[in-house]
C-alpha cells in the first residue's frame, strides 16, 4: 500500500490580499470582498462528462482523499485539502476538476493555509504584479443581432403556443490579444469593480457571478437566485425609479418566479424545512440590477451521504440559466441556440472533504485560450419577453468582461 501524503492546514498570521498571491501559471480563484480561497500548483486534475459527471466527480475525490493523511489545525468549511471545480452546462462536454498544492484562506478575519506534501510551509509572495496593455480584438459577425433576436421571437412564439414556460439564451463573441491573457489582470480588475460578486478562476474560466448556486455549510444550505434584470443609468435616483419599475414589472417577476420554484424544489428533497421569501429583493451591481431571492433549508439529519455533489445534480440546470419545464427548456436550447455554452452557466466553485462546499452559477465570464477568449451571455425568454430589451440585457451581461479586457 503506498504512503498517504501528507496534507497540513495551519494558521497565517498574517492577512494578505489573496489575489496578489496567484502565480501566472493556473490560478485558481473563488473571492468575494476580499474573502474566499485561492490556489495554484495542481496536485491532481481530471475531466468527467456524461449524465452520472457529480456521482462521477464524487467518487474522484472521495478516492484522491484516501491517498491523504489530513494534519488541520484550523477546521471548518473551506480548510483542509479542497476541489476546485467547474461544471459543464451540458453533460456532453467536459467539467473540470482540480486539487491545488497550495491553498490560501480568508474568511471573517481569519486566514490559513493548506499545502501538499511533505516540504515546509510555502513562502507567500504578495507582490503586486504590473500587467502590461494587451488589448482584445473581438471578431465581428454582422448578422449576429438579428440572428439572437430572431431566436428570441422563435422562443417566444413557442411559450406562447403553450410548449414552455421560459427558457433561457445565451450567445457568445470571441476575441484575440497580441499576448497571453492573464486571468489575474481579470480577476483584479472584476473584484475591483463588482466586490458582491463572486470573482472566480478555474482552468481558464474567469468571471465575476452575482449568482450562488450553492453553499453547504454544517447541514445549511443556501441558494442566491437571480432572474429579471435592468441596466443602470448612472444617475442615482433614475436608477432608483428603475429599482422600483424592476420590483413591480410582471414580465421580470414571472421570469424570478420560474427560477425560484425549481431551486426551492430541487432543495426540498434534502431538507426538513425551507425558507423562500414571498417577494424577491434588488440587488445593485455596478451597471445592472437584478431581482434576487435568497433560498435556504436546514438539511434532513435522516438522510445519509448528502453532500454539495447530491444537491448540485438535482439543482442544475435550474430555471435560471436553463428554462421551465427543465427538459423541454434543454431541448430548445439545443435545437435554436448554436454554440455549446462549455462551461459558461455551470456551477463553478469549491468542494472540501467533509462535502461541503461554495459554488456559484458560472456566469459575467469567458474563456481563456491562450491569447484568445470567448465571453458570454444569457436572458430569460419569457412570454412578456421583447427581442430588442433581450438584445439590450445582453449587452449590459456582457460588459463586466469587457470592461476587464480593457487596459
Amino acid at each position: 500500500m503506498p504512503a498517504l501524503i501528507p496534507v497540513t492546514t495551519t494558521h497565517l498570521g498574517e492577512h494578505l490580499p489573496l489575489l496578489d498571491l496567484l502565480p501566472a501559471e493556473q490560478p485558481l480563484a473563488w473571492v468575494r470582498a476580499g474573502e474566499g480561497l485561492v490556489g495554484w500548483g495542481v496536485h491532481a486534475t481530471t475531466t468527467v462528462s456524461g449524465p452520472n459527471r457529480f456521482a462521477d466527480a464524487r467518487y474522484w475525490w472521495q478516492t484522491q482523499l484516501e491517498g491523504f493523511a489530513v494534519s488541520n489545525s484550523v477546521h471548518g468549511s473551506g480548510t483542509g485539502p479542497l476541489l476546485f471545480t467547474s461544471f459543464s452546462f451540458s453533460p456532453d462536454d467536459p467539467s473540470v476538476l482540480v486539487i491545488p498544492q497550495v491553498i490560501v484562506g480568508m474568511k471573517s478575519g481569519k486566514s490559513w493555509i493548506t499545502w501538499i506534501g511533505s516540504a515546509s510551509q510555502p513562502v507567500l509572495n504578495s507582490e503586486t504584479a504590473v500587467f502590461a496593455s494587451n488589448p482584445v480584438s473581438w471578431i465581428e459577425d454582422p448578422n449576429a443581432d438579428a440572428d439572437w433576436k430572431k431566436r428570441v421571437t422563435d422562443s417566444v412564439r413557442r411559450i406562447h403556443d403553450g410548449a414552455l414556460d421560459k427558457v433561457v439564451l445565451a450567445r457568445d463573441f470571441s476575441g484575440t490579444a497580441q499576448s497571453h491573457i492573464d486571468a489575474r489582470s481579470i480577476l483584479k480588475k472584476l473584484a475591483a469593480e463588482y466586490p458582491s460578486t463572486w470573482c472566480f478562476s478555474v482552468s481558464g474560466l474567469v468571471g465575476a457571478t452575482p449568482e450562488l448556486l450553492l453553499r453547504l455549510s454544517r447541514k445549511m444550505v443556501t441558494s442566491r437566485v437571480l432572474a429579471g434584470t435592468i441596466s443602470k443609468t448612472g444617475d442615482d435616483e433614475r436608477d432608483l425609479a428603475l429599482a422600483a419599475s424592476l420590483a413591480r414589472s410582471s414580465k421580470d417577476l414571472e421570469e424570478h418566479e420560474y427560477a425560484v420554484r425549481s431551486v426551492a424544489q430541487a432543495l426540498e428533497p434534502f431538507c426538513t424545512s425551507t425558507n423562500v421569501p414571498e417577494s424577491p429583493f434588488v440587488l445593485h451591481l455596478a451597471n445592472v440590477m437584478h431581482l434576487a431571492t435568497d433560498v435556504t433549508g436546514a438539511l434532513a439529519e435522516k438522510l445519509a451521504h448528502v453532500d454539495a455533489f447530491s444537491i448540485l445534480e438535482q439543482l442544475h440546470p435550474s430555471a435560471a440559466v436553463c428554462g421551465t419545464p427543465r427538459t423541454i427548456a434543454a431541448e430548445l436550447i439545443n435545437e435554436i441556440e448554436g454554440m455549446s455554452r462549455g462551461r459558461y452557466a455551470g456551477p463553478v466553485g469549491w468542494i472540501d472533504a467533509a462535502g461541503d462546499g461554495e459554488l456559484g452559477i458560472a456566469l459575467r465570464c469567458g474563456q481563456i485560450d491562450a491569447n484568445s477568449i470567448r465571453i458570454f451571455a444569457g436572458c430569460g425568454i419569457v412570454a412578456g419577453s421583447n427581442p430588442d430589451k433581450e438584445l439590450a440585457e445582453s449587452e449590459a451581461k456582457l460588459i463586466p468582461m469587457r470592461s476587464a479586457l480593457v487596459k
